[in-house]
């Protein structure tokens, strides 16, 4: 089914990769495009930004990069602007930001705490109180938030903040839809499971596997039913579905996306 997003104008936070290959937000991106979006590239690395719209500009679609630190009021509300002046709508908003921090309650420090509470949550509150009101023009809109399983269980690594963080955006999502559906914009939450992203390979290598990222690949594959991780592209192709037609009697939803990881009791690190 071609064309599920055809005639509409997204926002994809998060559309660079931390480092080679396709991270969520990059393959949302391009996978938005493919299926007739235009699509506004935003990231803190702008150059990472720039790679993925001349990805979609080379494929024949259209993109435009944009520098946002989306912790930052004035540079999100730049965004949604520079969204509707080139693409004439915000029809879509796919919030992708999200960062590591490893540690428990004792040895997780208060600066990181902070740091990962903003980029994780905060992001998506200003995202959405800058976005959402384009969207009550307009008459409709949908907005996918990346969560994770850790929010709704103990995967196996401590990282305190980035599990309370994905808990509190399944609130939020939750939250949102339901004032919102009235003014029929949609809000639901993503919930990946044990993938395989640069970010993970970046952040996680050292928790699982003393920095040996084959090792960890290893492991993490071994948690796994299905005998592997996921990829950033089963992670885009839930995020169309949502922010589809198909989808338009969803909200409020909580789409697990992890090959089954979090049927079982909690794997040990």
């Amino acid at each position: 089914m071609a064309g599920r997003l055809e005639g509409c104008a997204a926002i994809v936070t998060g559309a660079g990769s931390i480092g080679p290959g396709w991270g969520n937000g990059k393959a949302a991106a391009a996978l938005f495009a493919r299926e007739g979006a235009q699509v506004l590239c935003a990231d803190i690395n702008l150059a990472a930004a720039q790679e993925t719209a001349e990805i979609i500009t080379g494929e024949g679609n259209r993109a435009v990069a944009f520098e946002c630190d989306v912790t930052d009021s004035a540079q999100v509300k730049s965004m949604v602007e520079t969204c509707k002046k080139e693409f004439g709508a915000v029809d879509i908003l796919h919030n992708n930001v999200g960062i590591l921090g490893m540690g428990g309650p004792v040895d997780h420090t208060e600066e990181d705490w902070d740091k990962v509470n903003a980029v994780n949550v905060k992001s998506m509150f200003l995202t959405c109180k800058h976005a959402i009101p384009e969207m009550e023009a307009q008459g409709k809109g949908a907005i996918v938030n990346i969560s994770s399983i850790v929010g709704i269980r103990w995967m196996g690594v401590p990282y305190l903040s980035y599990s309370t963080t994905k808990a509190a955006i399944i609130q939020l999502t939750k939250t949102i839809a339901y004032q919102y559906a009235p003014k029929h914009i949609r809000c639901n939450a993503i919930l990946p499971g044990l993938m395989r992203t640069p970010m993970v390979e970046v952040g996680l290598a050292d928790a699982y596997a003393d920095g040996d990222v084959d090792e960890m690949v290893r492991l993490r594959d071994a948690q796994c039913p299905m005998g592997h991780m996921g990829d950033a592209w089963d992670v885009a192709n839930a995020a169309l579905f949502l922010a589809s037609d198909e989808a338009k009697y969803i909200t409020g939803a909580e789409l697990v996306v992890d090959g089954g990881v979090s049927l079982s009791s909690a794997p040990k690190a």
